[in-house]
């Protein structure tokens, strides 16, 4: 493989990479977050005040985890598109909104399986947890 094509692969890659850890960092975040704001309600004096301040910033991490996801998905598909590309063609481009349409879109990702399966459950937990308490 010709040196141009490793350069913007890699380049591709290192974004992908972020990407991937900053998505990994903010459900860390929001269980780390939603505990301790459990803990603050689990006082002597219980306050759902806390609980329900938990569902801001589990909503906006969601929020934020699903644009990473969703960049993400497009740079997967450009790195697709420099893979196969020849050498004369590499121009080190690094916009991936030429891929819009042929990812899922944002509000798609919102939605997927993936994000759904780890932050609505997190919903659900408060929930109970305001009516228990």
């Amino acid at each position: 493989m010709d040196e141009n094509k490793m350069r913007h692969l890699e380049f591709i890659q290192n974004v992908i990479s972020r990407m991937a850890q900053n998505s990994f960092l903010l459900k860390g975040w929001t269980v780390t977050l939603v505990s301790a704001l459990f803990i603050f309600a689990n006082t002597k004096d219980i306050d759902n005040s806390y609980l329900i301040v938990a569902y801001i910033p589990i909503f906006f991490f969601w929020i934020l985890d699903s644009y990473f996801l969703h960049e993400e998905k497009l740079f997967r598909k450009m790195y697709d598109s420099v893979r196969i590309k020849l050498e004369k063609d590499i121009d080190f481009e690094m916009n991936p909104s030429i891929f819009k349409g042929e990812v899922d879109s944002w509000l798609e990702v919102v939605v997927s399986k993936t994000l759904i399966l780890f932050y609505l459950p997190i919903f659900g937990v408060i929930l109970i947890a305001l009516f228990y308490l």
